[in-house]
């Protein structure tokens, strides 16, 4: 085998590498987006209709001490979303990087006389 044809191989696997960890970082960010969309309807809180002033208050304590705890869950969740997000993001660059590398060789063999 040629080293073009090797180069052209091992670019062929740098793509599929690259595929795969897009595809990690596509799915990370889409586990972040929902995170973050329960974030937002928890702090868009109901107002409790039709009930007395103080099963309302009641309800609205109730709701507050469960909406704490559960934006206190979701915020540590996302700051493990984010860096996973972060670190596909440079797996990815890296992988890209490669790619274009190998592809940069295989061009100038190809045009090497």
């Amino acid at each position: 085998m040629s080293r073009i044809r090797e180069l052209q191989a091992i670019a062929a696997v740098s793509q599929l590498v690259l595929d795969h960890r897009l595809a990690t970082l596509r799915d990370a960010a889409v586990q972040l987006d929902r995170s973050r969309a329960q974030l937002t309807a928890i702090n868009a809180a109901a107002v409790p209709a039709d009930l007395p002033t103080v099963a309302a208050g009641l309800v609205d304590v109730g709701y507050r001490r469960w909406a704490d705890t559960r934006r206190t869950e979701l915020n540590t969740v996302m700051a493990r979303q984010t860096a996973v997000v972060l670190d596909a993001r440079v797996e990815a660059s890296t992988a890209f990087g490669r790619l274009q590398a190998l592809r940069g060789l295989a061009d100038r063999l190809a045009k090497k006389p």
